[in-house]
C-alpha cells in the first residue's frame, strides 16, 4: 500500500470529497483549514502524484487531479497498521487504552455496545 503522510492525507481528503480538481481548487478548499502556501500544496500534489496516489490529467494550461487510492482502502491500511504497531493487532487493548485515559464519551460507549450487539446477533 502507498504510504501517505499526514499532510498528504489532508490533500487526499479534499480530493476524496470532490474530483477532479485543479491545484487552485484544492487551495481554495483548504483555505481556512490550513495556512499552507501555494507552493506547499503543489509540492504535496506532486508527491502524491509520484507515489501513484493521485492522477493528473492536462486540461488546457492546468492539470486536474483525482485520487487513485480509495479512502476506505487507505483507512483500512492505516488502522490495521496502527493496531499491529501498538496493540499487537488486537482491538480490545486499543479500546481499553482509550477507556483508561477517559477518551471515550458516553456516546462512544453506547455505540460500542450497539456494535457488539450487532456482532453477537450475526454469530450463528
Amino acid at each position: 500500500m502507498i504510504r501517505i503522510s499526514e499532510a498528504e492525507a489532508v490533500v487526499m481528503e479534499v480530493l476524496w470529497e470532490a474530483h477532479p480538481l485543479a491545484a487552485e481548487d484544492v487551495m481554495a478548499r483548504l483555505a481556512g483549514r490550513n495556512d499552507w502556501a501555494e507552493a506547499t500544496i503543489k509540492t504535496l500534489l506532486n508527491r502524491l502524484l509520484n507515489k501513484g496516489a493521485i492522477s493528473a490529467a492536462k486540461e488546457g494550461r492546468r492539470y486536474l487531479y483525482a485520487p487513485l487510492v480509495q479512502r476506505d482502502a487507505w483507512l483500512l491500511e492505516e488502522s490495521s497498521s496502527l493496531l499491529e504497531r501498538l496493540f499487537d493487532g488486537r482491538v480490545a487493548p486499543l479500546v481499553a487504552h482509550f477507556s483508561q485515559h477517559r477518551k471515550l464519551s458516553r456516546d462512544d460507549v453506547a455505540e460500542l455496545r450497539r456494535l457488539l450487539e450487532e456482532l453477537d446477533d450475526d454469530q450463528p
